[in-house]
């Protein structure tokens, strides 16, 4: 009989200069899983929160409470890199100090929504090809814009020439992009030297504790009348076991396993069909 993975949601702490793909690989040495992923790749100088589920639970990752997205990030002034942070330094050159009262002034003017171009040290695709790898090879191609919200920026400190603050913002931003806007619009040049991601939503590190699913999913729940043998084995669902008729996703919860239903024009689908608790 085959062996059934593993069912396990936790929140790992990835080092820096570490790739996200290959600190998974620990983590499935680490908890003798094969099956495992994670959501919301790290650059590899970055660190912090990395969500990381086994088994079946992967497939939970697009229903989760991923946002808003918290960083504490530093950026170091007068210095240059192709990628944006420090893996990529090109050359530094010495500035004067600027006031500090004009850094809170404009961290707080990034506030709200915003459109930016996104690194080219991405890994967003460009006609089926990670941009950062174009970019190491040296290929000339532009990026796509894309909208961001930045719900809160809170200063911590200037020590020239480092600034450092804690962004809190919309899933798939680029901190990185948003450090070059404040530079931009202070006037210097420079670079992220540090990102630690806080938390993902609801999700925080805590010793990579194993955390209930139910509690993270952003899904409501539904009431079936039913036969769980249904769900069991698959088979066919009706609208009248359904509490809740109106079209939309739902969550529907039995003793040893939950499923994920959409209900559309009164047809109910399996989305997820028996997720084992």
């Amino acid at each position: 009989m085959k062996k059934q993975a593993l069912n396990k949601l936790i929140v790992v702490n990835k080092p820096v200069f570490v790739s996200s793909n290959s600190y998974l690989k620990k983590i499935k040495w680490k908890y003798k899983n094969k099956k495992a992923g994670f959501s919301g790749t790290l650059d590899p100088f970055a660190c912090g929160c990395l969500i990381v589920a086994f088994g079946q639970y992967p497939k939970l990752f697009r229903y989760l409470k991923k946002t808003p997205k918290k960083y504490r990030a530093t950026i170091w002034l007068d210095v240059f890199s192709d990628s944006l942070d420090i893996e990529n330094i090109t050359h530094l050159k010495k500035n004067e100090p600027i006031l500090e009262d004009d850094i809170k002034k404009e961290l707080q003017n990034l506030i709200g929504d915003i459109s930016y171009l996104p690194p080219k040290y991405s890994a967003k695709k460009i006609d089926g090809k990670r941009a950062y790898d174009l970019a190491r090879d040296g290929v000339d191609f532009d990026m796509k814009r894309i909208d961001s919200t930045i719900y809160s920026i809170d200063f911590i400190n200037y020590n020239h020439p480092f600034i450092s603050f804690d962004i809190e913002v919309s899933e798939g931003s680029y901190i990185r992009s948003m450090a070059q806007i404040l530079l931009d619009r202070l006037g210097c040049t420079g670079t992220l030297s540090y990102l630690k991601r806080l938390n993902e939503g609801d999700f925080v590190f805590d010793d990579e504790k194993e955390l209930n699913p139910l509690e993270y999913l952003d899904l409501p729940r539904n009431n079936y009348t039913g036969s769980k043998e249904w769900f069991e084995l698959g088979k066919k669902l009706t609208i009248d076991y359904f509490e809740q008729k109106d079209d939309g996703e739902y969550l529907i919860v039995f003793d040893s396993f939950f499923s994920i239903v959409e209900i559309k024009e009164n047809i109910p689908k399996y989305i997820l069909n028996r997720v084992l608790l």
